[in-house]
């Protein structure tokens, strides 16, 4: 059973991808988020987390994920423009994030 276990999670984590873009939160995600402070994001953690890449594609995290970048915002030294590298897999169109660091 445990070998089973294993050899699941390194399935998983060989399908995991990377994303970047900007991490903000739902409820403004439609903002200028070159702009978007962390101030706000910390306080619309209500909404939940998400990427919005390059192209304009907003990536919403799960559960976990939004735990850990509402973490990982209360932590930064960074006022706005909050660029961030994402390591997780896709289920559907949610990231269960695996990581999440500001850049």
């Amino acid at each position: 059973m445990k070998l089973i276990l294993l050899l699941s999670a390194l399935a998983a984590a060989a399908f995991a991808e990377t994303w970047s873009g900007a991490v903000v939160d739902v409820m403004c995600k439609g903002k200028d988020l070159a702009s978007h402070t962390t101030k706000c994001a910390v306080a619309c953690a209500k909404s939940g987390y998400g990427l919005v890449l390059s192209d304009g594609k907003f990536m919403k995290f799960d559960e976990g994920g939004n735990a850990k970048a509402l973490a990982l915002l209360k932590s930064a030294s960074k006022e706005s423009d909050l660029k961030a590298k994402v390591t997780g897999t896709l289920d559907g169109d949610v990231v269960k994030v695996s990581s999440i660091e500001l850049q």
